[in-house]
């Protein structure tokens, strides 16, 4: 007797155990879509693998993956059916659906869905050179504002300094009261600014202080010329450029770009539905040019071709823009949704599943999937772009500024040395004559010969 309840006992805790074994290994249902699921050779790769990969050993499950026998997502039919990974679902095929499953109320009925594991929503797709705007004063994006400015000030200061210099150097103007001033201001000016066209306005500087400067400022005229050549092709090819398309309003209110949608899809149903005027316009536009497309593929090559936007789910729109460099996406996406597992009516598995895409969430790990599948193949273009950025003048400032020091400062000193012979003629201190010297050469704006003075003061 006591045997047999002995036997009766291991048999129940030996079935136990194998059921619990069965349960333990979770059966999944998926589809292909790059880069949801994808086959390398007998193994299935890709984010939603990775995900599942990641779940599992957080729960501590083990799980067989087939894909969906009829290669659909999950559709009712009119007699209430499912199809797809959902129909396989709720028929108790498999435990689990993992894909782009699109969480919806209609689907919440039928199946158990966990918190979104990615968030998408609509937006458009178009090509670059589409996409970008033509400005009035693009010329001026080849520097920053601030640059712009520091050119300016650059300009007026050589052309001051080089004036002050050409009236301070003896070797420039020797004798002040008997001889006009070769470079006058506007003379300078205009000196100044015909270096900036490599182009030169005679008389040339004959002092060493004035040549310094001027050999100063033709350097940094040079860099500037260079630098503005190149950031100017570097601006109007980044792919910062203003978009003309900004959105579902811009495409609405213009006829130049054709757009469509995939046809029988959840993007066309939610125009189709929308009681926003702007989007059952699209809708109707749409319809009424029959601009619909039978495949992503479709839609992504006739955006390529050029005056056509592609509206689609915005994560499949990344993808695209990660593939095809050529393309851009919009910055503004409606009708957000979001992607879940599904699971049968009461799995007691739900919850968990929910928590641990909460805390991969909350740890970034869904976002290093996203960068992981989602990395873009320009990468070549993007290393290109930065070797051939924006180039900065900032350097050459300050040979300028140094250049325009060393011409005052051999100004002053060649002034000092005619000075001093004058002193040692008249007998006069260095200080005094110098002090007329200065006072003569940059006080005297007439610049009239002693005779032309004279005939002046008699008329007067």
């Amino acid at each position: 007797m006591l045997f047999g309840f002995y036997l009766l006992f291991w048999a129940v805790i030996l079935g136990i155990g194998k059921s619990d074994a069965v349960h333990s290994e979770l059966r999944i249902t998926t589809i292909q879509q790059d880069p949801y699921t994808m086959s390398r050779g007998t193994e299935l790769e890709g984010f939603c693998m990775d995900l599942l990969s990641i779940i599992s050993k957080k729960l501590g499950f083990n799980y067989r993956v087939q894909l969906v026998k009829d290669g659909s997502y999950g559709r009712q039919d009119e007699d209430g059916n499912w199809n797809g990974m959902i129909g396989e679902v709720v028929r108790g095929e498999t435990d689990l659906a993992i894909a782009p499953l699109t969480l919806t109320a209609m689907r919440e009925r039928a199946v158990e869905m966990t918190k979104p594991f990615m968030q998408t929503g609509i937006s458009i797709l178009l090509r670059k050179d589409v996409s970008e705007g033509s400005n009035l004063f693009d010329f001026l994006t080849a520097f920053t504002a601030e640059t712009w400015v520091g050119i300016l000030i650059a300009y007026l200061g050589t052309a001051a300094c080089f004036f002050v210099v050409s009236r301070l150097s003896p070797c420039e103007w020797s004798e002040p009261q008997s001889e006009p001033n070769t470079f006058g201001f506007l003379h300078s000016l205009w000196y100044t600014a015909g270096a900036l066209t490599l182009q030169g306005a005679g008389p040339h500087p004959k002092a060493l202080s004035g040549r310094v400067i001027i050999s100063s400022w033709w350097l940094f005229t040079i860099v500037l010329l260079a630098c503005y050549f190149s950031n100017l092709n570097f601006s109007t090819r980044s792919e910062s450029a203003p978009l003309t398309m900004k959105g579902f309003e811009d495409l609405a209110n213009q006829d130049k770009i054709e757009y469509g949608c995939l046809s029988a899809s959840s993007t066309m149903a939610f125009f189709k539905n929308s009681k926003k005027h702007v989007y059952r316009q699209i809708y109707e536009h749409m319809e009424r040019s029959k601009s619909f497309v039978s495949s992503m593929d479709e839609g992504v090559q006739r955006a390529k071709g050029g005056n056509f936007a592609f509206i689609g789910e915005s994560v499949s729109l990344d993808l695209a823009v990660a593939r095809h460099c050529e393309l851009i996406r919009v910055h503004e996406v409606i009708g957000m949704r979001g992607y879940s597992i599904a699971a049968a009516l009461g799995s007691p598995i739900i919850k968990n599943l929910s928590v641990a895409i909460l805390q991969l969430s909350e740890a970034g790990e869904l976002a290093y999937l996203r960068s992981k599948w989602w990395a873009s193949s320009c990468m070549a273009e993007k290393t290109k772009s930065v070797t051939v950025q924006q180039h900065s003048i900032k350097g050459m400032f300050l040979v300028l500024t140094v250049g325009l020091g060393l011409g005052g400062l051999l100004a002053v000193l060649e002034l000092i040395s005619k000075s001093r012979k004058s002193a040692a003629q008249m007998k006069k201190s260095c200080c005094s004559v110098m002090t007329e010297e200065v006072s003569l050469r940059l006080m005297n704006n007439n610049a009239k010969r002693p005779q032309e003075s004279v005939e002046d003061k008699e008329k007067a």
